[in-house]
């Protein structure tokens, strides 16, 4: 009986593991399946900002560096040498001035612009003058300087851009005088060569206007312009055929021309100043401009220039000495003193600032040098 007992026990227990298994089994299979686990998004990099840039202090610096070629000659106008920073005594404005140091010419850029006379009156000689013109720029200029061509014509002319001596000197002997009677534009012709250096040479050459001419002028825009307004101003009295109608006529003329003249010369000077440029004239016409009101008072303005750019106005004697004038130049150029110093000039204005040097211990001495300068924009 025991035995039974447990057997059937057994046998109970077996079934209830057999039913429950199932039951489980299908209680576990009904369960929803598990969440899906979370997916981390990787975080994005952040754009770095840029990086600021320093806050500077903003210092502007002007220079007030002021650079003179001063001419020294002596009293047969022979060039003298061997002068020291302490032989000149400079001053601005009637204020003394403090020489930084004396420059060398050899070292410093030549920019030249030459301008020759081609009107008819000037065909006879004109060969020569080339010939001339020719050696002196072989002459004067080195490698590393310019030359610029113009032509004085019935209008300016550039002949030759900046250019080196050998192809200076090549267009050169290509140019040819007028065979017929033309007008002259002399004023117009100055101003524009002087434009033309100023803004195509730099600023720290030595600019010179060299001109071959009378310096006589019957067609720039100045001078065409009021010479008509004066001619149609006198045919208000064309009725009037009187002596005395006749002489108003001509002063109101004269004088209206001659006033042009002279706005005209002092643009052309202002050009050259403001350019820094120093002006060499040469007038092939000798002694004979004497005979002449128009050619005597078209040389006095090529002397007015020159003396207040530090320059020369030569009247040689006679067509065979240009050989003996171009010296002249050619020793003046390389035996300047190039005087460097910092203007102490509070003024802010743009005007001209008038410039003196002299040899205090040896007043004998001629020096010429620019009678002022333009200061440059800051």
């Amino acid at each position: 009986m025991p035995a039974l007992v447990l057997t059937a026990l057994a046998l109970f227990f077996l079934a209830t593991v057999f039913v429950s298994a199932p039951a489980r089994a299908q209680k576990r299979k009904q369960l929803p399946p598990p969440p899906a686990p979370p997916r981390y998004q990787p975080k994005p990099t952040p754009t770095p900002l840029p990086t600021p840039e320093p806050e500077y202090e903003v210092i502007k610096v002007s220079s007030n560096l002021v650079v003179v070629p001063v001419s020294v000659t002596n009293t047969q106008s022979q060039p003298v040498l061997g002068l020291k920073q302490t032989d000149f005594r400079i001053e601005e404005d009637s204020r003394p001035q403090e020489i930084a140091q004396l420059g060398d010419p050899e070292q410093v850029p030549l920019d030249i612009a030459l301008l020759i006379d081609v009107s008819s009156s000037v065909t006879e000689r004109f060969g020569f003058e080339l010939e001339r013109l020719t050696r002196f720029l072989k002459q004067v200029l080195r490698p590393m300087d310019h030359a610029t061509l113009y032509a004085i014509d019935r209008a300016p002319r550039l002949e030759q851009a900046r250019s080196s001596a050998d192809v200076a000197t090549a267009r050169l002997m290509t140019i040819k005088a007028a065979t017929v009677p033309t007008p002259t534009a002399f004023y117009d012709t100055v101003i524009e060569a002087v434009r033309y250096l100023n803004k195509n040479s730099p600023e720290q050459s030595r600019r010179v206007i060299v001109v071959i001419s009378d310096g006589e002028d019957n067609f720039s825009n100045g001078i065409r312009d009021s010479s008509t307004a004066a001619y149609q101003a006198t045919q208000a009295d064309a009725n009037d055929t009187s002596a005395a109608a006749k002489t108003r006529v001509i002063r109101a003329y004269e004088t209206a021309l001659l006033q042009a003249h002279r706005t005209v010369q002092a643009e052309m000077q202002l050009e050259v100043q403001k350019a820094n440029a120093v002006f060499y004239s040469i007038n092939p016409g000798g002694e004979a401009l004497k005979l002449n009101a128009i050619s005597t008072r078209a040389q006095n303005a090529m002397q007015q220039l020159a003396n207040s750019t530090g320059g020369t106005a030569f009247v040689p004697p006679q067509i065979a000495d240009l050989d003996a004038v171009f010296g002249r130049i050619i020793s003046e150029l390389r035996a300047q003193y190039l005087i460097q110093y910092y203007s102490d000039n509070k003024n802010t204005a743009s005007g001209f600032r008038r410039i003196a040097i002299t040899i205090p211990a040896q007043p004998h001495l001629r020096v010429r040098a620019r009678e002022g300068y333009y200061p440059k924009a800051k």
